[in-house]
């Protein structure tokens, strides 16, 4: 039987975003969580799937709603957690890495700002498994633009939802608002994760990990 909870985040920490727009977004993660819990405990009896079509059928719905919710539920976590409860100052080897890749930490948060405001659900600082570099990824949906074997490191919701209660339509100024209270500690504890466990993945295949810690 599954029952997960929602992970609870310290939105008193977030400056600029009022705590009743966190709140009504919290709630609708928190719907991404109960409806993951219903779809995983629904049994599988075969007599109730004898029209697998890909067009629409039961099946179908089902596993739609699932590569949903899953979505939805981890990159809200991590979302969150991204933005609450931390040191906001840019440092440390992720941001090292990034002015390294993106030749300066202005460029990287225009490049971020842009795709943030190109996209409908998502954007996101990832390092991706083919060159094992930084790369700024794009989202309509939780399911849709999502990449797989990409590790992931920074987080934003650009969804209407995400700001329209305090920004209306500008956009831009709640991407800036979130920029302000990105953590750093979380993003730097999420880049030492990465690197580890690629330097014990390229030890074993005698590779080279491309990242420091130092």
């Amino acid at each position: 039987m599954y029952n997960l909870k929602p992970e609870i985040f310290d939105f008193n920490t977030v400056k600029g975003i009022s705590k009743k727009q966190l709140d009504e977004h919290y709630k609708l993660y928190t719907g991404y969580v109960t409806k993951l819990n219903e779809i995983w405990n629904t049994p599988y009896v075969p007599s109730n799937y004898t029209d697998n079509n890909p067009t629409y059928s039961k099946m179908r719905s089902i596993k739609l709603g699932e590569t949903y919710s899953i979505d939805g539920v981890k990159l809200h976590n991590l979302y969150f957690e991204n933005m609450t409860g931390g040191n906001n100052t840019p440092c440390g080897p992720i941001f090292n890495a990034i002015v390294n890749e993106f030749g300066s930490y202005a460029t990287f948060i225009s490049y971020l700002t842009s795709v943030g405001l190109s996209m409908r659900g998502w954007a996101i600082l990832t390092i991706d498994s083919i060159d094992r570099k930084l790369h700024v990824t794009g989202s309509d949906s939780h399911d849709n633009g999502a990449i797989w074997q990409s590790f992931p490191l920074l987080i934003m919701d650009v969804y209407e939802h995400a700001y329209f209660m305090d920004f209306g339509t500008d956009r831009k100024k709640y991407i800036a608002t979130f920029i302000e209270n990105i953590n750093w500690d979380v993003l730097n504890q999420r880049f030492e994760k990465y690197i580890l466990q690629s330097q014990f993945m390229d030890m074993n295949k005698g590779r080279y990990c491309p990242y420091s810690l130092y």
